[in-house]
């Protein structure tokens, strides 16, 4: 009987590792043809990302450590870096085609009506300067935009250094935040201004970019 019991249990046992066999290899692993394929799909994404000049500059970094994970045999970590990666240059490219279509929504209707300064964002006169009180949803980009600003969405390095003692990173504002707009630039400074921002390259939250210190600087 104990000879019986003991067989029973082997067979059991025999019969668990099986199943656990079994499901282990159905499970699907990463492969090198993964990776090269995540890897392929990052790229294309940022090069759209850097055809409208709006690459973040994290992305870069993430692919290249795709690529020497890829290279060192982990498939598994060059997948995530590549799909992160990846992930990125789309939001970066929906965030530069919602920046244009907001863009264009203003110019349409600034063309329909006059302007109506009473219900317009806060901007107060005085002299050759005025001031504009930051509301959810701004960025530099849209109020340069604004036809009571400058009307020129790359004139917004002008905002940023006219309040750089406030602004410490160029992609962040905050709500209640007052800032000096300078109503009479020179030539020269709105000229340096487009130039910056034509050329300014990727960005990051948080980050001050040192071509925007070359700006400030300047």
């Amino acid at each position: 009987m104990k000879i019986f019991h003991s067989l029973k249990l082997a067979a059991l046992l025999v019969m668990a590792i099986s199943l656990t066999v079994g499901c282990a290899s159905t499970t699907e692993e990463v492969g090198q043809d993964d990776a090269t394929a995540a890897i392929a799909a990052a790229k294309k994404a940022n090069a759209q990302a850097k055809a409208i000049e709006n690459e973040w500059r994290d992305t870069g970094k993430l692919i290249k450590k795709a690529e020497k994970a890829l290279a060192g045999g982990k498939y598994d970590e060059a997948v995530k870096l590549a799909n992160k990666a990846r992930r990125q240059a789309e939001n970066a490219v929906k965030q530069k085609n919602s920046e244009m279509r907001r863009l264009g929504a203003a110019s349409a209707g600034t063309e329909a009506a006059t302007e109506d300064t009473s219900s317009a964002a806060p901007v107060v006169a005085s002299g050759s300067t005025k001031t504009y009180e930051v509301v959810r949803g701004d960025n530099l980009w849209d109020i340069s935009a604004k036809p009571s600003v400058y009307d020129n969405p790359y004139q917004w390095p002008l905002v940023y250094k006219n309040n750089s003692d406030q602004i410490k990173d160029a992609d962040l504002i905050y709500p209640g935040q007052v800032l000096d707009i300078d109503t009479n630039p020179s030539s020269a400074d709105v000229d340096a201004a487009v130039a910056h921002a034509k050329s300014r390259g990727s960005w990051s939250l948080g980050v001050v970019e040192e071509s925007d210190k070359a700006y400030l600087a300047q």
